[in-house]
């Protein structure tokens, strides 16, 4: 900012009448040189001001992301109810862009643009006073017009974004979801919604730039004013000798630099409302406390554990749907080490069992006990590793087959290739998974899609099996299954049963009859509990009623197919 001073100290000493050539020349070489220095120094320091932005900037969009995800994965899992997917990730990633953005490089212009309108209003005022309080009248109102345009820029900024994380939502899940898209023939519709999606990004981005036209055209027309009135009222003080050319010269470039602080100063109010506007959602996001735990509370000895599972009362609505209850005073226990299969009618509530067992959710009322123990006072990532779960769709992670498995392991990267293959073989995988040309090392693609149901319910299960849980909760896993392909899977859960507390979400009667208990769920409660022998022989009861309309199904489905 000392740069306009000396080159008007330039300006002065070439105009200069009353020195001789030698004279001019010396104080002119030393002017320059030292306008050089300064000129060295600057570059210097903006190299050096860049070079530090964008790598702090960086790390703090990194620290940003981390911290936004890891407060994602401790939400419980009503707030992905309550969340879609698409909108979560435009949260972490152009989200965290736009405030990691509006915090480093756009930070940084702002405190230049202050200390240079600061630096620059006091040479103003060091020059000529009286001209300074002259020019300076127009900054009042453009400062009041900035305050007004950032608010107004800050609501639509988050209108945006907002819009702009539906659009991302509609396209993740269409895109996830493709070979449902390309089997209905939406391809052509899908494009038409995710195109109005975005002409409501655009439609708002218009407003945006109706907004910022007019504020920057306000504000350049106040800076040509800002330099008009300082030609104007300079020349006549340097009509009347009351300034140098070379001060005039260097109130002239004053003026225009604080001009372009001004403007600076505009950009970076606008960035940083669009800044809060983007960061408001993450701001929730951090700072929201999960309504369950994830790694708090009691850890009972592994050794000790025995797997007596005890449902006690149990009422229960989804928290999306608490005028829809699941459960109405519900009780039910199973034995440690023993088998209960768990049937009823579609919709009758037997997977929220699951759910809950897993403290997914927590009942309304009634409490659930392991061994005696109320899991609400368990420590939630405790009581998950000593449960293991296959359920009818296992879903899997697009890396290899042996990623897959060891998915299930307290320490993935500590198990050995022979733990693999025995927990494969166990689960009657290993056959397939060898004649792939890449055998374990595989790549399943996005949710096991290259692999077939049979194939995939077998993965599960050998990643179940490494996990070696104390309890084992089977979600129909195989109401999906073909007769070949449920014979080796049932032969694989056969082994995984073994020594464990098992609770079995089964229709099928190859599952049912080998359970020690069958619990019959209807009413939104346990209507029977008997051994598979007992409850058919009851004519009345409403197990052999299940049974029956089964088996009833299974012929029309035969009859369907001949």
């Amino acid at each position: 900012m000392s740069a306009p001073f000396f080159l008007g100290k330039v300006i002065d000493t070439i105009y200069s009448t009353g020195s001789d050539t030698e004279t001019m020349a010396a104080s002119l070489t030393s002017l320059c040189l030292m306008l050089t220095g300064v000129f060295l120094c600057g570059g210097a320091a903006n190299a050096a001001r860049v070079y530090l932005m964008q790598t702090s900037g960086q790390q703090i969009v990194r620290n940003l992301r981390d911290s936004v995800f890891s407060s994602i994965l401790r939400q419980e899992v009503a707030f992905f109810d309550r969340n879609r997917t698409g909108e979560l990730i435009n949260r972490l990633s152009a989200d965290t862009t736009v405030v990691g953005r509006s915090i480093t490089d756009n930070m940084s212009d702002g405190l230049r643009a202050v200390a240079q309108a600061a630096a620059g209003v006091s040479m103003m005022f060091y020059v000529s006073p009286s001209l300074a309080s002259f020019v300076l009248l127009i900054v009042p109102p453009v400062a009041v017009l900035a305050v007004i345009y950032g608010r107004y820029l800050r609501s639509i900024s988050k209108k945006t974004q907002d819009a702009l994380a539906q659009a991302t939502q509609l396209a993740e899940e269409r895109i996830g979801n493709i070979r449902t898209v390309r089997a209905f023939g939406k391809e052509l519709s899908e494009v038409v919604t995710y195109s109005q999606r975005t002409d409501s990004v655009l439609s708002l981005a218009k407003k945006e730039a109706m907004l910022r036209a007019g504020f920057f055209g306000v504000t350049g027309l106040s800076g040509n004013i800002m330099i008009l009135s300082v030609l104007y009222k300079g020349g006549l003080l340097m009509a009347s000798q009351h300034m140098t050319v070379g001060e005039l010269s260097s109130f002239l470039m004053y003026t225009f630099w604080v001009g372009i602080s001004v403007a600076g100063l505009s950009t970076f109010y606008s960035e940083l409302m669009k800044g809060f506007g983007a960061g408001a959602r993450l701001w929730q996001l951090l700072d929201r406390t999960p309504e369950l735990p994830l790694n708090e509370g009691l850890v009972l000895d592994d050794h000790k554990l025995k797997g007596l599972l005890e449902f006690s009362n149990i009422t229960f609505a989804y928290p999306t749907r608490k005028e829809a209850p699941i459960f109405q005073n519900l009780s039910l226990l199973v034995p440690a080490g023993s088998v209960m299969a768990v049937v009823g009618p579609s919709g009758s509530g037997k997977s929220t069992l699951v759910s809950l067992l897993l403290r997914l959710y927590d009942p309304d009322t009634g409490f659930i006990t392991l061994d005696g123990h109320d899991i609400r006072d368990l420590n939630p990532y405790w009581l998950r590793s000593n449960i293991g779960t296959v359920s009818q769709e296992p879903v899997l992670f697009s890396c290899s087959i042996r990623d897959n498995i060891t998915y299930g392991a307290p320490e993935p990267s500590a198990v050995t290739t022979e733990e693999i293959y025995q927990v494969a073989r166990a689960a009657n995988a290993f056959d397939f998974i060898q004649a792939f040309p890449n055998g374990f090392d595989t790549i399943v693609g996005e949710k096991g899609v290259l692999l077939s149901g049979g194939q995939k319910q077998r993965i599960a299960i050998a990643r179940a099996l490494l996990k070696n849980p104390k309890i084992l909760l089977l979600d129909e896993a195989t109401s999906a299954l073909d007769a070949e392909n449920e014979f080796l899977v049932q032969e694989a859960l056969e082994r995984l049963m073994e020594g464990r507390t098992v609770l079995i979400i089964a229709h099928r009667l190859s599952t049912i009859q080998n359970a020690n208990a069958v619990a019959v769920l209807d009413q939104q409660r346990i209507a029977e509990v008997g051994q598979h022998r007992e409850l058919l022989s009851n004519r009345e009861g409403l197990y052999r009623r299940l049974m029956e309309k089964q088996a009833f199904l299974q012929e029309e489905q035969k009859r369907a197919l001949s």
